[in-house]
């Protein structure tokens, strides 16, 4: 849960962080082409002045005639009269040349008024967001006699249609954001579900095991009274009972130690295990469960000695002879043997069981899959054993290898690191 914590985190703060930038990176784009849009007007506005005084052969002014007043509204020094119809032609076909497409609005001072004379609107674009009005504010420029102001109305949609491949980019990123956000509420909301379904597991087993062992311990009590010894049937019932609640009390061992190593990380007690005299207890129990089962242990006759926790370590071992035992369909023959060097130790399981198939090999130790065979299906277990086996192994640093051919058997290899 710590894990999720901080990569929700980090995700976060990294989605928070691009998002920044990339709201900066436009800004300084939007920017950028304002600049550039001024400076082609400016430009295209001193070419027009040049053109109308060529025009009227009007003698040419070495101070520049342009104003910028505002981001949308410049002026334009004539210094002499000249005619509207002249102007928005200059002013459209030069527009043209340079590639600016916004539409825009021009007057000109007229002198006998006193005030600027509206002169017309012209569409240079496909669209037209701009309100045509003769209306419109144009200012006057008090210092100045011939002259004639532009406007651009649609200078925000002009500069933003320059910036189409920035806005799709920043679309996406809110987009991929957006997911991000909605992937990270459903994994929140599968963490709560996975919390109360391991908590659900762990109030079930334990509610079950203590009348369970209350069951066994009556059973065993009632299978040594007379008359339940004396009559075979009752007898026989009797030994159902016990089996099966052993059976029983077996699975909920299991699902026990699962939701433990799913629950906390830190599980492991550590000691120095005498490998020999923990498998060989693990064996008698089995031989006492499996009276038919062969098992051979070669040590080579050395003490071997492994840091591990010994409790888990055990049902390690217990697991894998289960089902050596489970998964054969004749007599079983199990061999255990104990290899070693300077850095490592390996224990090393083979059976004479049914086998595993290649394609199921990888899968077998998920939680709760079961290889979906005839002979396994009556096999009773939670496909949890093996699960079990692989956590606790990653917990202990080892590696675990399995190799098995169908019909012959199975070989399971520990590789475990010296302390």
């Amino acid at each position: 849960m710590n894990k999720l914590k901080l990569i929700v985190v980090a995700g976060s703060v990294a989605f928070v962080g691009i998002i920044a930038i990339q709201i900066y990176l436009l800004r300084q784009a939007f920017d950028y082409e304002e600049k550039k849009f001024s400076q082609n007007i400016q430009v295209s506005l001193l070419e027009v002045a040049g053109e109308i005084n060529h025009y009227y052969n009007y003698p040419t002014s070495s101070i520049n005639p342009v104003e910028k007043i505002s981001r949308d509204y410049y002026i334009v020094n004539i210094r002499n009269d000249f005619d509207a119809k002249v102007l928005e032609l200059i002013l459209t076909n030069k527009f043209k040349s340079k590639g600016i497409n916004s539409n825009f609005e021009y007057a000109i001072y007229d002198c006998e008024t006193d005030a600027m004379l509206y002169g017309s609107f012209v569409q240079m674009g496909k669209t037209d967001t701009a309100s045509k009005s003769d209306t419109a504010f144009f200012p006057k420029a008090n210092h100045l006699v011939y002259y004639f102001a532009v406007r651009f109305p649609d200078i925000n949609s002009f500069i933003y249609t320059s910036l189409n491949i920035w806005l799709v980019l920043s679309f996406v990123m809110l987009i991929a954001l957006c997911i991000y956000l909605y992937a990270i509420y459903i994994i929140l909301q599968q963490q709560k579900f996975v919390g109360l379904q391991k908590d659900f597991i762990n109030n079930m087993t334990h509610e079950f095991k203590t009348p369970l062992a209350s069951i066994l311990i009556a059973s065993k009590f009632l299978s040594r009274h007379t008359t339940i010894t004396t009559d075979e049937k009752l007898h026989r019932y009797s030994q159902i009972i016990i089996e099966q609640g052993n059976k029983l009390d077996g699975h909920l061992e299991k699902i026990l130690n699962v939701a433990k190593t799913d629950n906390n990380q830190e599980v492991l007690q550590k000691i120095s295990v005498d490998m020999f005299g923990a498998i060989s207890n693990v064996i008698e129990i089995i031989q006492l469960k499996y009276a038919d089962a062969g098992i051979e242990f070669n040590s080579n006759g050395k003490k071997i000695t492994i840091l591990a926790d010994e409790f888990h370590f055990t049902n390690i071992v217990y697991n894998f002879l289960d089902n050596a035992v489970k998964y054969c369909n004749k007599k079983p023959l199990i061999k255990i043997v104990l290899k070693e060097d300077k850095e490592h130790i390996w224990l090393q399981i083979q059976d004479n069981g049914i086998g595993i198939a290649p394609k199921h090999q990888k899968q077998i130790f998920d939680k709760f899959y079961r290889v979906p065979d005839t002979d396994r299906s009556a096999v009773n277990g939670f496909g949890l054993g093996l699960y079990y086996v692989q956590k606790i192994c990653r917990l202990h640093q080892w590696k675990l290898d399995v190799d098995s051919t169908v019909g012959k058997g199975t070989t399971i290899t520990i590789q475990i690191n010296r302390a």
